[in-house]
């Protein structure tokens, strides 16, 4: 049965024209949740879903050396993670991914035998409430909503705690860049236009950067983490300042109000410039839109729809063989 808002009428009067997201938004219902992975682990069985064990790790080592090994590779700095699982008192002791934050937990569908990733929130969190927003009907559907899939939302009310079953994606933009040019803006692409359908029903992400970027490995991408994020309904000019992030526009470092939405926009031409970077794809035809997008004035910033359509104007004028060159080794 779909859950009420969590939206406090208090927090929206005090936004009507202006809001703070500093230490007024650092209470206790959205601060970072570390559970007792132990406690709820036959909860979330019974919904489908088992969280690692120790013996699920050593496995998972052994059957993923078995074909380093067999490739000639070197598989000893895979060694602490193996040890940390063969340390358990029982194969049945959960073993938690010490590099994952306290508040995610590795798992697996029991359906399936899919890889999963479960975190932890608070169930009055507005991080729960914008997940939740964006990951029913008919949002979830959207073809601009790019959102990791959510398998399931399992509440224990009595604790004030929820799970979120995701699919397990991978970080890697950096380590397997996309293989030709129309393969990276596409994932650009992915990214503007997942910020533009926020901003249309009022969610500003507050937290972009590359870290919260993922992919399914099948050209697919995903935005991340809602700690930071806010919705701003019935709010026709949102302002935050004091505000902590990966990447902070100019005014914010300054201690100066700023439009929760251009400050997307400002993270998102950081983003795509250090994505540029790093994959090699530093083009000249994105430049434009990246200096229009980092603005030193916020309000001479383009919305993320208009950015989204400069972007894809872009696109269209680069001749489809550049577009599919395969680069040099």
């Amino acid at each position: 049965m779909p859950r009420p808002s969590c939206t406090d009428e208090s927090d929206s009067e005090s936004d009507s024209s202006t809001c703070s997201s500093s230490s007024d938004d650092e209470d206790s219902l959205n601060t970072r949740i570390i559970p007792n992975w132990c406690s709820y682990r036959h909860i979330i069985q019974r919904r489908g879903f088992r969280l690692d064990t120790c013996r699920d790790v050593k496995q998972f080592y052994q059957r993923y050396w078995e074909g380093l090994l067999a490739q000639g590779c070197d598989v000893s700095r895979d060694l602490p993670g193996y040890l940390r699982a063969c340390n358990g008192q029982d194969d049945n002791d959960l073993c938690k991914d010490v590099g994952l934050p306290e508040n995610l937990f590795r798992g697996t569908c029991c359906a399936d035998g899919s890889p999963v990733v479960v975190k932890a929130v608070r169930t009055c969190s507005r991080e729960y409430d914008i997940v939740r927003c964006m990951s029913t009907s008919p949002l979830r559907k959207h073809p601009m909503n790019h959102c990791i899939p959510v398998l399931d939302s399992i509440e224990v009310l009595d604790d004030g705690i929820a799970f979120i079953v995701m699919e397990e994606w991978s970080p890697h933009l950096s380590t397997d860049p996309p293989y030709t040019l129309r393969c990276f803006l596409g994932t650009m692409r992915q990214h503007l236009e997942h910020i533009a359908f926020m901003h249309a029903h009022h969610i500003a992400h507050l937290d972009i950067s590359l870290r919260n970027i993922l992919t399914d490995n099948h050209t697919r991408y995903a935005c991340i983490d809602f700690e930071c994020s806010r919705r701003f309904e019935n709010v026709s000019c949102p302002r935050i300042r004091c505000h902590r992030a990966a990447e902070i526009p100019p005014e914010i470092e300054r201690g100066e109000w700023s439009d929760p939405y251009k400050v997307d926009v400002w993270a998102s031409g950081i983003l795509i410039l250090r994505a540029a970077k790093l994959t090699g794809y530093d083009i000249a035809e994105l430049q434009p839109l990246i200096a229009r997008m980092l603005h030193s004035d916020y309000e001479c910033r383009p919305t993320a729809k208009d950015a989204l359509f400069a972007f894809n104007a872009m696109v269209n004028i680069i001749p489809d063989e550049r577009l599919d060159r395969c680069p040099l080794p």
